[in-house]
This record gives structure tokens, sequence and C-alpha cells, in this order.
């Protein structure tokens, strides 16, 4: 995550899932940014949904309200802005920057996990989502990626998590089935979904306490968000890739 991005329309969509997730299970929640630091692009500028309330406002009234009250009062794109509200209710945060050397990032890490010790459930926002080939752990720019060895660390300390994910070059619904069958993997006992926007999917893994959960969450998100996040199952994803419906 970058301040950039702050109160965007892809913004306005994550936290709108947050918010529809934490109206039904009342989890205790971090919020860990994975904060990098702002690159000068037009990243982010995606805000004209702020002036369209007859289109957008509908999926959260009150989150809408908020971010066009605070994006239109601060010249500034900080999510210190969001920690200041109580639209992320039950809700602690994890802002510190993410370094790129092995050590400081070890260091990172280990805080991250203290601050999640009270908390249920961690949702990661990395720059770009999960590991990858050519950003080694450790290396420049690794930063911008949440490294399995952190999802494992944090499933065994007892945590439920939820991981935002970019979109790459790769017929979706395989990279969605491929995400979550490793996403599984990675969390033994799990029980895995995704949430899909135009240019994002969050990958959900839940703990065996928090499996209960399961369906209400479901129902808020499509309840409040349909057209705007899709709900995957594991088992869904396959069955649409057989059956050539996507």
């Amino acid at each position: 995550m970058k301040n950039q991005y702050f109160g965007d329309i892809n913004d306005y969509r994550k936290y709108g899932l947050l918010r529809a997730i934490s109206s039904v299970s009342n989890l205790r929640t971090l919020v860990a940014w994975m904060l990098t630091l702002d690159d000068g692009s037009t990243n982010g500028k995606f805000t004209k949904y702020l002036s369209e309330p007859q289109q957008w406002s509908k999926y959260d009234p009150e989150l809408y309200s908020h971010l066009s009250q605070i994006l239109s009062t601060h010249s500034e794109r900080k999510v210190k802005y969001i920690e200041e509200t109580n639209l992320l209710k039950n809700t602690e945060y994890y802002s510190k920057l993410v370094p790129d050397l092995a050590l400081d990032r070890d260091t990172w890490f280990v805080e991250l996990l203290q601050n999640s010790k009270d908390c249920d459930f961690v949702f990661l926002d990395p720059d770009n989502g999960l590991e990858i080939k050519s950003k080694p752990y450790g290396r420049k720019n690794s930063s911008k990626f949440l490294f399995w060895r952190e999802v494992e660390s944090l499933w065994q300390s007892e945590k439920s998590l939820l991981t935002y994910q970019h979109f790459i070059r790769e017929k979706r619904v395989n990279f969605i089935q491929r995400m979550l069958e490793t996403l599984k993997e990675a969390t033994n006992g799990s029980f895995v979904e995704a949430f899909s926007t135009p240019h994002v999917v969050f990958l959900l893994a839940l703990q065996p306490k928090h499996q209960p959960l399961h369906g209400a969450i479901v129902e808020s998100v499509q309840k409040n968000w349909s057209g705007q996040i899709k709900h995957w199952e594991l088992i869904r994803a396959t069955q649409l890739h057989v059956s050539g419906k996507i």
C-alpha cells in the first residue's frame, strides 16, 4: 500500500469489503498496511467516483460520505485519516514502512506478529500481492510483496487472514484457482475463498474456529456490493473453468 492510493476507487471497495466482513463477524482485526514510499506516479488518482454519488454511494453510504469529506478537507493522501475514524470497527493498525533488506524485514514482521497478538483476523495490504520469483526476500522492491513464510507464521499464530493481490496476465479464473490452491496448502485446516474487484482479488483463509462465519460473510458482501465485489470459492473456480463459462 502507498499513501498516494488512499481514498481512490479501489480503496473504497477494499474498505467496503472489510466493513462487510466486520459487520457480521465481530473479529478483532489488525490491518497491516504494508506501506511503501510514494513513487510520484499517477497511480491512486482514480477519485472521480467521489463526484458521482448517485452511482457509488449506495454500496456503503457511511464510508462514501467519510471518504468524500476526508479527501475534500486534506490535500495529502494518508492512511492515517481512516485510522482516525471508527469506519473499521474493532480494528487496530500496523503502519510501519516495509523494508527491503532481509534483517530489517525480519524485525518488521516480528513486530507485526506482536501487534497481532490480541487479534483474530489480519488483513495484509502489499503493493502487489504475494511473492514472485523475480523479487526474492531481501532484494530491492521485495517490500512490495507478502511472502508465504509470513502467511504461514501468521496462520500458525491462529489468525484468519485476508490479503490483497493484484491480477496478473493470466486468465482470471485460472489465477484465482491457483492462488487459492496455494493458500490452502500454506494454511493447514483452512477454508479458503476469494473476493474480486475489477483489478484486484482478495484471498481469504478462515481458521477452523472462524469457519462458521463463512456464510454470513459471503451474504454480507453480496448484499452490499453486488456488481462490484464478486465471490469465489475454490471448488466454484474449478467448476467454472471446467464448464468454460468464464
